[in-house]
């Protein structure tokens, strides 16, 4: 009898965090290093959510929470559904965890059965799959491509759909491309579920209020509401609130789903952080000015970024809608050598030999389920992106 679970045999490590780490560990040797693998935002968490966090701890926030979370954030949480989304869910219809990812996970916890398949197009945030697999299902990728918009298209969806088709997972803006759905691009994927009863959605809507120029962000349940006894919409205050550390997710979804991941978080964390919990009210309710200051801030380098790895040889980056990422092709850098006499197989070997040779940390597309190519973040300064991105020229205009 072995000691480890059979279960971890299925699962990879996150590649995200072995690129962090790898890049870590060369500063500590000296290195100068330009990490642009982290997907976070380099902002302070908005001062009034901090002045928050502090009066609950002044005021003696700091016994345990209810599992579901406390009742002015889950009020809270109902209300931004229904100001920001047109979403009418109850306080009784939401749950607080801690983070967006343990909200993912717990749904699939509560809901897959061995056999069970999940839909998750291609490129995919890297927990995704992993989840599923720990929870007994089968991921079915669904391949997207560049000239779509890394945008699911609905044909594709309707060919992978099965009679064991549990969830499709749907990330916009996404973590690791960007895209982001419209209203129409939307309605055609809703339209698809809509003959498929058996299907759930679960939507990861955590970049949502981090969209650019004119676009209006769209989730699944407002675009078609007759979705919304089978949907899952999950959001958190990591992204938009610059809040990562402070481990905040919210969902609200159908009654029985609720209870489940009651029932499970109940056995494993129990209520979130009760100082969290008190700023993320803060950060639902309070003022909301830092968003287009963020918003602009995150633009100026999505344009920067997208102009300068289009200037480097052997590279093609499209214009994400959203988030704070970038997913260029290094598809024609296949197969060229470096100085070294090294080729560059796969787009693992170019984000290596990119680390090694220039000391910029980026995180290789095959990791997300889609290459060659290679995910940047830009949330970064600009002085740092400008010089990341004159490194990646370089070390592009040095293959042949």
């Amino acid at each position: 009898m072995t000691f480890l679970a059979n279960a971890l045999s299925r699962v990879k490590p996150s590649a995200t965090i072995a690129v962090t780490q790898k890049a870590r560990d060369l500063k500590a040797q000296g290195r100068e290093v330009v990490s642009l693998s982290v997907g976070e935002p380099d902002f302070d968490t908005p001062e009034h959510i901090r002045a928050a966090a502090k009066a609950a701890i002044d005021r003696g926030e700091t016994r345990y929470t209810p599992v579901l979370g406390i009742p002015p954030l889950r009020e809270a949480v109902a209300k931004k559904f229904k100001r920001e989304n047109g979403l009418d869910y109850k306080a009784s219809d939401t749950i607080v965890a801690t983070g967006g990812k343990h909200i993912l996970f717990n749904a699939f916890l509560a809901t897959i059965n061995p056999g069970d398949e999940v839909v998750v197009p291609a490129p995919y945030w890297v927990s995704y799959p992993e989840m599923v697999a720990i929870c007994g299902g089968m991921t079915v990728f669904v391949e997207t491509r560049m000239e779509d918009g890394f945008k699911l298209q609905p044909e594709a969806l309707e060919r992978v759909i099965t009679p064991k088709t549990k969830w499709l997972v749907l990330n916009s803006p996404s973590n690791p491309s960007g895209a982001a759905y419209n209203f129409d691009e939307m309605k055609k994927v809703t339209d698809v579920l809509l003959r498929h009863p058996q299907v759930h959605v679960l939507t990861d809507d955590i970049y949502e209020h981090l969209v650019y120029g004119d676009f209006k962000f769209v989730t699944p349940a407002q675009v078609e509401p007759a979705l919304i006894e089978r949907t899952l919409t999950m959001n958190g205050v990591s992204k938009a609130y610059a809040m990562t550390g402070w481990r905040i997710g919210y969902a609200a979804g159908p009654s029985a789903l609720i209870k489940a991941m009651d029932l499970l978080q109940g056995q494993q964390t129990s209520g979130a952080c009760s100082i969290a919990q008190w700023a993320a009210v803060e950060a639902l309710e309070g003022p909301q000015d830092h968003l287009a200051v963020f918003r602009k801030a995150f633009e100026e380098r999505r344009d920067l970024v997208v102009s300068m790895l289009n200037q480097a040889k052997y590279l093609k980056c499209p214009t994400p809608e959203g988030a704070f990422y970038v997913f260029p092709s290094c598809a024609e850098a296949i197969g060229r050598k470096t100085p070294q006499g090294k080729v560059i197989e796969s787009d693992e070997d170019f984000v290596t030999e990119l680390l090694d040779a220039q000391g910029v940390a980026v995180v290789q597309g095959s990791a997300f389920g889609a290459g060659p190519a290679f995910r940047v973040s830009y949330a970064a300064s600009n002085a740092l992106l400008e010089d990341a991105c004159r490194k990646i020229q370089t070390f592009c205009g040095s293959l042949v």
